[in-house]
């Protein structure tokens, strides 16, 4: 027989648990725990009407959930499966799982011993190398790997198939009429797929003049809240600590280096200060022998640097120098630094008083960019009205328009959208604009909307392109598609609504600590 190998067993219990929990739309990080204890048993993670649910449970269970994730190419680490609430599915799998046990117990529902024998017969964990159930399989892996007698893990198996069972009663009560399924056409039957050109400030804001001194003072008088919020949304960037625009060269050292390692490390450092001094490139240094992956391949650039972020002895030897200088080798936890100092920028605390005018300047800009932008939008609108396409009108520079590449735009250009509905209040690619979506869906077929929308910092301009509306033979072709979809919703909204039920009639009671003894806290 071959060797049992625990990465290739799949927990038959978790995967129902599984099936039960995970199809009805818990979004991460949800808990929808409640009940009216206060204390759990030390040894079990949650107590479910008075019944445990054993720390040994919840682990396998978080075991077996990353073991799915990385059969499904996502290895992601515990620490961030956690960050995400994932132990919070997880432990809702199992508490929803005991839920509908204990409700099928009390309407009487249980599967019987058939279903229990197929299903154990089915299960590839229990099968020999032919593909058979093999009994003596079938004891090694409850003995090796889930660490349970046939009863008990038959036994279990019983309530986790009762608890689906219980799910399918629930879900077999979602009827849905002619009319509801009419409706749902009405709604995804009600289409439309527009063009849009967006005009942003920014598009326009080299070509506008700065202020005459007459203006800014104008300007300045009737913007002084203005000016006052921008400063102090802003703050950071006028009080700012001692700053230093530096590249560094580093030879690590490991945090347990000997004394004769440092002392190599500290005369390799002085080598490469050497060459640098002998006139070689100080980034063409850091490229070939630094040993900071964060800065090797940018020559050694660390960018702006603040004396509070490095160890004292580096930001005492680096702060002390003029821009063009370099320091002698120093030694930090991370091993030994050649830091040159490219600029230096001095402490800054400037007032309201004297950047009120920078300020002043930057937000008259920015209006009039704004004024220019809406001005362009209605420039094209009345051009659109008068026959011409924005496609024509606006072509993209290259095959796709910067938006739909994450590119900044840099001019308008027509971006034509997927088709969409009227159920929400997002256009696509654009995103929400519901005024955009109302006006799209008060058309009759294709046609220019007759204004500009104001969407985000800037304005559009869109034409509606295609126009579909529903009719009775486009509901008869999609009536059984549309019939299923709406079947499906309404089984899972009963579903959650039948656990909804079970966990405030209940009493659900957590143990953080034991979920901690199993994650670790952090």
């Amino acid at each position: 027989m071959d060797g049992l190998n625990p990465r290739k067993v799949i927990s038959l219990v978790f995967i129902i648990a599984i099936a039960v929990v995970f199809t009805l739309s818990f979004g991460p990080g949800s808990s929808g725990f409640g009940g009216t204890g206060t204390t759990t048993a030390p040894g079990s993670v949650a107590t479910v009407n008075g019944k445990e649910i054993p720390m040994r449970d919840f682990a396998n269970a978080w075991a077996r959930q990353m073991q799915r994730l990385r059969a499904q190419g996502s290895p992601i680490p515990e620490s961030m499966a956690r960050q995400f609430g994932m132990h919070n599915q997880v432990l809702e799998g199992l508490v929803n799982t005991e839920l509908l046990a204990q409700a099928a117990e009390r309407h009487g529902i249980s599967p019987s011993d058939e279903e229990l024998r197929k299903l154990i017969h089915q299960s590839p964990d229990f099968h020999n190398k032919e593909g058979q159930f093999d009994f003596t399989r079938y004891q090694q892996v409850l003995r090796d790997f889930y660490r349970k007698t046939p009863q008990e893990f038959e036994g279990e198996l019983r309530r986790q198939l009762a608890a689906q069972k219980m799910v399918e009663v629930v879900r077999a009560n979602a009827v849905v009429s002619d009319d509801e399924v009419r409706a749902r056409y009405e709604k995804e039957g009600n289409q439309a797929k527009v063009v849009f050109a967006r005009f942003l400030p920014t598009m326009y804001a080299e070509k506008v003049q700065a202020p005459t001194a007459a203006q800014l003072a104008e300007w300045k008088k009737a913007h002084e809240k203005e000016i006052k919020d921008y400063y102090e949304a802003n703050r950071f960037v006028y009080q700012q600590p001692e700053r230093i625009r530096a590249r560094q060269v580093l030879v690590k050292l490991a945090p347990d280096a000997t004394g004769e390692q440092k002392a190599q490390a500290k005369a390799k450092a002085e080598a490469l200060r050497k060459e640098i001094e002998g006139g070689k490139d100080f980034a063409a240094v850091a490229l070939e022998s630094s040993e900071d992956p964060g800065s090797k391949a940018r020559g050694g650039d660390l960018g702006w640097v603040e004396r509070g972020s490095w160890e004292p002895a580096l930001a005492d030897a680096a702060f002390a120098l003029k821009a063009g200088e370099m320091t002698q080798p120093v030694e930090t936890k991370f091993g030994v630094h050649v830091v040159k100092v490219e600029e230096k920028q001095p402490a800054q605390d400037k007032k309201l008083e004297e950047v009120q005018d920078e300020i002043a300047t930057t937000l008259y800009k920015q209006e009039r960019a704004k004024e220019t932008a809406r001005a362009e939008a209605e420039k094209a609108l009345a051009t659109v009205q008068g026959g011409r396409g924005l496609k024509e009108l606006f072509p993209p520079e290259k095959e796709q328009p910067a938006l739909l590449r994450f590119e900044t735009e840099t001019r308008p250009e027509a971006v034509e959208t997927d088709k969409f509905t009227a159920e929400g209040e997002a256009v696509p690619h654009l995103g929400p604009a519901p005024a955009l979506v109302k006006a799209a869906f008060a058309a009759s077929g294709p046609q220019a909307l007759d204004q500009v929308f104001p969407v985000g910092e800037g304005f559009v301009v869109a034409q509606v392109v295609e126009r579909q509306k529903p009719d009775a033979e486009g509901f008869e072709k999609r009536k059984e598609e549309l019939r299923a979809q709406a079947r499906q919703a309404k089984s899972i909204e009963l579903t959650e609504s039948f656990l909804k039920a079970l966990k405030k009639s209940g009493n659900v009671v957590t143990n953080a600590q034991a979920i901690d003894s199993v994650l670790g806290a952090g």
